[in-house]
C-alpha cells in the first residue's frame, strides 16, 4: 500500500493515470473497484479521483478539479471573484465558464457548476495560475470573472445602477474595480460586445 500511494504525488487524477499505477495488476479494473470499497480512493465523477482523506498528502484543491471535471472549461463568475479576494463572502459552489452545454455535478468534493458562453466570447482573458510547483489550472482574469458575471445580467441602464449592483449587490469596492486592468478590459469589451461590459470599462476609466 505504501508503495502504491507513494505514486501519488497530487490527490486529483484521472481514469488514465490510475491505470498506469496499476499497469502491472492484471484485471486493474478489479483492483480499482476494491480501492474504491476500502476508501482509499474517491470517484468524484467517472474517470475523476481522490486519494480518500485519510491517505491524502493535503487538501484537495477543487479549482484543480474543476477544470478536470468538465471541459473545455475555466473557472469564473463568484468563485473566481472570491479567489481573487474582490468579494469577500465564502462562495462554496465553484462556478466555472463553458463553451458547451451547462452542466451541474454534485460530488463528494462539492458542488460544481458550468455555466454556457458564446464560444466565440470564450477564448478572451482566460489565465493559467499556478497552485503549485506542480498544478496549474484555468481561471478568468478579474477582468473577465467581472465580465461574465455582467454578461448574465440585465442590462442596466446607467453607470449609477452599474455601479449599485457592484457595490450593494456584489460588495465590491471602488478601490478593487480602480485596480482592473484596463487593456484587458477593453479587449473583453470588444469581444463580449454587451452593454454591461461597456459600462464597466466606462466606469473603470472614470475611477483613475
Amino acid at each position: 500500500m505504501v508503495q502504491f500511494l507513494n505514486q501519488f504525488i497530487i490527490n486529483e487524477f484521472d481514469y488514465l493515470f490510475l491505470c498506469g499505477v496499476l499497469k502491472h495488476y492484471k484485471k486493474p479494473r478489479d483492483k480499482i473497484t476494491k480501492l474504491l470499497n476500502s476508501g482509499v480512493i474517491i470517484r468524484v465523477k467517472k474517470g475523476i479521483y481522490t486519494l480518500g482523506e485519510a491517505y491524502r498528502k493535503g487538501p484537495v484543491c477543487k479549482e484543480v478539479l474543476a477544470n478536470m471535471i468538465f471541459g473545455p472549461s475555466y473557472i469564473s463568475l463568484e468563485y473566481a471573484l472570491y479567489f481573487y479576494g474582490m468579494i469577500s463572502e465564502r462562495v462554496e459552489t465553484i462556478t466555472n465558464i463553458t463553451n458547451k452545454r451547462k452542466k451541474i455535478y454534485n460530488t463528494p468534493s462539492g458542488i460544481f457548476t458550468y455555466h454556457y458562453l458564446n464560444p466565440k466570447k470564450y477564448p478572451v482573458g482566460i489565465t493559467q495560475y499556478q497552485i503549485d510547483s506542480l498544478r496549474y489550472i484555468l481561471i478568468a482574469s478579474k477582468e473577465t470573472a467581472l465580465s461574465d458575471m455582467l454578461e448574465r445580467e440585465s442590462i442596466f441602464d446607467n453607470m449609477n445602477d452599474l455601479a449599485t449592483y457592484l457595490h450593494q449587490n456584489l460588495r465590491i469596492d471602488e478601490e478593487q474595480i480602480r485596480t482592473l486592468n484596463l487593456t484587458g478590459l477593453d479587449r473583453i469589451e470588444k469581444s463580449y460586445n454587451n452593454k454591461n461590459v461597456t459600462l464597466l470599462l466606462k466606469y473603470a476609466k472614470e475611477l483613475r
